[in-house]
Parts: structure tokens; sequence; C-alpha cells
């Protein structure tokens, strides 16, 4: 959340022909809501399933820079398919700079009524570990330039026979 996974998958996406899938974006096309209204009328468990349902769908194509929610990473079968499906890069920032960046977007459901930082350390808590297990490279967004991330995952996917 807010660790600039659209800000930096596009133009990766477009350096390496690939096509460019935001599951957020995709969610709201296919259901006709808002992330917002998904969570208050259904609930997280909801969204939680349509997001792994539209993770699979997209798990088995190739050719894609796929952008998953912040919190896809919860979900064990959602981590499985992750990283069958190819190198799964954590875009990292701390929860002080998340805050930052995401402070006063109404589409945050996560966020609603509490505490930004507060909110943005306590799912850093439960997800680090998560993204940790599962990730083949990190990057920290706080300490690059979209064009350094970029360049550094295509190095490292490069190096790693991935494109």
């Amino acid at each position: 959340m807010g660790a600039g996974k659209t800000t930096i998958g596009r133009p990766l996406a477009a350096r390496i022909a690939f096509d460019f899938i935001d599951l957020d974006d995709v969610i709201v096309e296919r259901t006709g809501k808002s992330i917002p209204a998904i969570f208050a009328e259904q609930g997280e468990c909801l969204f939680r399933a349509l997001e792994s349902e539209m993770l699979a769908g997209f798990c088995i194509a190739s050719g894609k820079v796929l952008s998953t929610g912040g919190g896809a990473v919860l979900l064990a079968a959602n981590r499985r398919r992750m990283h069958r499906a190819g190198p799964v890069i954590w875009l990292h920032a701390d929860p002080e700079i998340t805050a930052a960046r995401i402070a006063g977007d109404a589409n945050r459901p996560l966020l609603n009524g509490v505490d930004p930082l507060l909110r943005a350390r306590e799912l850093a808590a439960i997800r680090t570990p998560l993204y940790d297990a599962a990730a083949d490279l990190r990057i920290d967004t706080g300490q690059f330039s979209v064009q350094e991330a970029v360049d550094d995952i295509c190095n490292f996917l490069s190096e790693s026979g991935h494109v």
C-alpha cells in the first residue's frame, strides 16, 4: 500500500514490452464497484476472495507485469501462485513513507477513520515477513527514484534469465 506498485510497474512493463495489469483496477472493472464500496458492502473477506480469483487467472499468463494489492500476500495460496508465475518483486517502503504517500486517499478502505501512520505500521508488521519470504527481489522505493528502481528490476530480470 503506497509502495509505488503502479508508479514503477507501468514504466517497467513498457521497458520490457510486457502488459501492465493492476489487479485492483481489474476488480473494479469486473465488479463495477470501487474497492471502498466492496469493503463497505461486502467486507474485506469477500474482497480478498475476489483478489485471489483474479490473481489465479492472471498468474497463468506470461508477458505481464502484475501489480497486486498490498494484502494479496496474506493468503498462502496467493504467495504460491505468484512464486510459480515468475519472479516476485517486493516494492517496499517504510511505513512513514507509505503513510505520507497515501494520506487523504479515500480509496484506501483499510485506512478509513484511523491514523495512517499507525495503520501503516500495523500492516507492515503483519505483511513484511510474508513479503520477505515470498520475494525474489526487494526494492526499497523510499531510497530510489522510479528510474533507478526500474533499472534495478530490469538488471535482476536479465541476470536471472526472466527477460
